[in-house]
């Protein structure tokens, strides 16, 4: 379903039905994003591995994972998968998206693809965006709460009042926080 909901081979009928049905559960979804580099998917393993430990494996966790799409090519590395370690149980399903043509940090079957996992019966739904720029915050809308990660080193003071998604995240996650500067962040 999620190839078909990815590739638009999924009518529009079908695609209805799904988002009703999804939007009728409770089941959450936490975006995660935040510049390339910060450590989105270190962070989302962590999640991942701590959701597991704390709930004893009971909890079923849907993760989606983004990466951008190469424009010359058209490929992407779904790289996010080398950085994860403690999706290796049955009850933790990963997907990974690619951009595509989508001009975002998000695939545009991202909310189908969301809805789907929210049908299937999943506990929890995490979602990690490629990484955004100053004016990327196109993942609040999908989820019920963001998380935006960030390091120290995002510059001048100055540069905080450009960074769009400070505006909208739920929650910030300085990471690296051992690098300089932490304090200040």
């Amino acid at each position: 379903l999620i190839t078909g909901l990815e590739n638009g081979a999924v009518s529009a009928a079908m695609r209805a039905q799904l988002l009703a049905a999804a939007a009728a559960t409770t089941v959450p979804a936490l975006g995660i994003t935040g510049t390339g580099g910060a450590g989105k998917s270190s962070l989302t393993d962590e999640l991942v591995r701590r959701f597991r430990l704390d709930q004893r494996d009971t909890l079923k966790i849907a993760l989606i994972s983004i990466d951008p799409s190469r424009r010359k090519s058209g490929g992407a590395l779904l790289g996010d998968r080398i950085r994860m370690n403690a999706n290796e149980h049955p009850n933790v399903f990963m997907r990974s998206l690619a951009t595509r043509d989508a001009g975002s940090e998000i695939s545009k079957a991202l909310p189908d693809v969301i809805a789907a996992c929210k049908v299937a019966g999943f506990d929890l739904v995490l979602v990690e965006t490629s990484g955004i720029g100053q004016g990327d915050a196109a993942i609040v809308p999908l989820v019920n709460t963001s998380l935006h990660v960030m390091t120290p080193e995002f510059g001048a003071a100055s540069q905080l009042e450009k960074i769009d998604m400070l505006d909208f995240a739920d929650f910030v996650a300085i990471n690296k926080f051992d690098r300089k500067g932490a304090q200040d962040a």
